[in-house]
């Protein structure tokens, strides 16, 4: 289960807040739902602080971060999420955008969004072999096996970061991981328009 933070007045962990009875974040009655934060700027030291530090003051946790250089050249693109409610995400892309050096910032929902993670499990090989069980839940979710010694084998999965939680769950139950790691989230948005392209344009920018 996805936990999220219980700073600045926000529910805790949906089984520990004690408001209510539910076991799903989409039933909070605090309203705190997943977003993902897009943020574009120039590619200069010291951004990614700027950019964390407004969740810091905001007491957001950062659920994953991801940051990679965009299909125009000298912009960098910030992929965050977090769980809070719409006030607070409307608050922290306002306070990132203000930054001199960031170009763009827009908050997402799930169904506005493309999102994918890549995982990375490393599992005892002999586990493995002596239970036909876990190569079935391997397959079961889509993930491939990519290497195989006699001490560990390493499995990825590219998928929703419910996916990945799924397998992690299930490969956990047979005690059979010895090591897990996964990417911060990537995602492009539904958008017929690409809005920074606009953006940039209305400044006479090429791109």
């Amino acid at each position: 289960m996805t936990r999220y933070s219980n700073k600045g007045g926000h529910c805790g962990a949906c089984e520990t807040c004690g408001k209510c009875d539910a076991r799903d974040i989409s039933k909070c009655p605090e309203s705190i739902i997943p977003y993902t934060i897009i943020t574009y700027s120039e590619n200069f030291a010291g951004i990614l602080n700027q950019i964390t530090a407004v969740f810091t003051r905001r007491q957001v946790n950062i659920e994953s971060l991801n940051v990679c250089s965009s299909s125009t050249p000298g912009v960098h693109k910030y992929t965050i999420t977090c769980f809070c409610t719409e006030e607070t995400v409307q608050l922290i892309t306002k306070q990132i955008e203000k930054k001199i050096d960031v170009l763009q910032a827009r908050y997402y929902v799930s169904d506005q969004i493309y999102i994918q993670e890549v995982a990375l499990f490393k599992l005892s090989t002999p586990r493995l072999l002596e239970q036909s069980d876990i190569s079935l839940t391997i397959r079961q979710h889509s993930a491939k096996i990519v290497e195989v010694n006699e001490t560990y084998s390493i499995v990825t999965l590219t998928g929703l970061p419910g996916d990945i939680d799924s397998l992690f769950a299930s490969l956990e139950s047979f005690d059979c991981v010895l090591q897990f790691v996964r990417s911060g989230a990537i995602a492009v948005t539904k958008n017929r328009r690409e809005l920074l392209d606009e953006y940039l344009e209305n400044l006479g920018i090429d791109h």
